[in-house]
């Protein structure tokens, strides 16, 4: 076995930043649940008569067995917590002021930079991504550039859960073509204002983190860092997972707060479908190289749900995979949107020697896929 080739780049250095603020599955279930029984006391004339199906309650329990998640960091515990409101309360900021997900993005960069030796000035790209953005534009990811003082230029980009390895993808060849030379990839997932936090499926999922890698061409990478053989990606088109807000979504006065202009999914059908295509994406992906998944140390999935990512990792192994092969971090972060892979990674390949081989991977919204092929240094 062979990892023939390689893109003459590396991940330098990752940096993982989160607010302080936890809430656990048991606060969210109380907050819900006092929800769901003034919308049922409200609605019991209809509910008797048939017309409505009352609402059902949630619990830890169900919490942690549909998805391992047992808390999540927040950037606002007071509206998520406030049955009536059921909202994070994010305060606007003057636009003199750096932004909520500019913010995010910078504390996770610095980390990112000191981990690889660097500082903003070096930085000649800035790709800034998320499963959602805060504004159109100005892009944040220039905001972003600004603040750490980078040169270069900088871009947003969205492709759902997948906006991490895509976003990696794109820096890479960036630093192949020569169009930058020390490339910084933010990924500030601030997911809890997307959320519907009164639909019982779905309530529970999101956590706010956020993420950033340095990439640059491998010549200037240090023991350590992890050489980036390969990238792949793939889309097909679904609107299983989907969100419909945006600046359309105020120009029908009978639609514009409707549940669909937030985040909102197929579950069963989304679980269905995207098992089977991640697992032959991430296998067809490590053949092309010459390589078996028992060959590769460490799988470091979209970490979107556990029964997911369990059943992916039995697929690529033909038997269950262990926690140090396939590290979850659901359980801390919950469902941290496209910034879960490279959660994942961060917190869990410095134990690994050189030579080892591991594979970063997402799947979501799209459906996206994307996968990213590394090898220590």
């Amino acid at each position: 076995m062979s990892t023939s080739g390689t893109t003459g780049t590396a991940i330098t250095g990752t940096g993982v930043w989160h607010p302080e603020h936890v809430i656990t599955n048991a606060e969210l279930c109380d907050a819900f649940n006092v929800f769901v029984r003034a919308e049922n006391a409200r609605n019991a004339a209809r509910i008797a008569a048939g017309e409505l199906e009352p609402l059902k309650e949630s619990s830890p329990e169900f919490i942690e067995k549909a998805s391992g998640i047992k808390q999540r960091y927040v950037h606002d515990k007071t509206g998520l917590l406030d049955p009536e409101r059921l909202c994070p309360n994010v305060p606007d900021r003057p636009e003199d002021q750096l932004s909520v997900q500019a913010e995010y993005a910078v504390r996770a960069a610095e980390r990112a930079l000191a981990a690889a030796g660097r500082v903003g000035e070096d930085v000649d790209l800035v790709i800034l991504t998320a499963s959602n953005l805060q504004r159109p534009y100005p892009a944040i990811a220039i905001e972003v550039q600004d603040a750490l003082g980078a040169r270069g230029y900088g871009f947003d980009l969205m492709v759902g859960c997948s906006s991490a390895t895509f976003s990696v993808q794109l820096a890479t060849e960036a630093v192949r073509l020569g169009n930058a030379s020390c490339a910084l990839v933010v990924v500030p997932e601030m997911t809890t204002g997307h959320m519907n936090w009164r639909d019982r499926d779905s309530h529970f999922i999101f956590g706010d983190a956020s993420v950033a890698a340095v990439v640059e061409p491998i010549g200037r990478a240090k023991a350590g860092a992890w050489e980036i053989i390969s990238t792949r990606a793939m889309s097909k088109y679904s609107s299983n997972i989907r969100n419909n807000g945006g600046y359309l979504a105020r120009t029908d006065p009978k639609t514009e707060h409707a549940d669909d202009k937030l985040f909102h999914q197929q579950g069963r059908r989304v679980f269905k479908d995207v098992v089977p295509m991640a697992s032959k994406f991430i296998a067809d992906h490590l053949e092309a190289h010459g390589l078996t998944p028992a060959g590769i140390d460490r799988f470091w999935l979209h970490q979107a749900n556990q029964n997911m990512n369990e059943l992916v990792a039995k697929r690529l192994l033909g038997r269950e995979a262990t926690r140090t092969e396939a590290p979850l971090i659901l359980g801390e972060y919950g469902n941290t949107a496209s910034a879960g892979s490279l959660i994942a990674f961060n917190l869990h390949s410095q134990d690994l020697p050189s030579g080892s081989t591991g594979v970063m991977a997402s799947f979501g919204a799209g459906y996206s896929l994307g996968s990213l092929l590394v090898r220590k240094l």
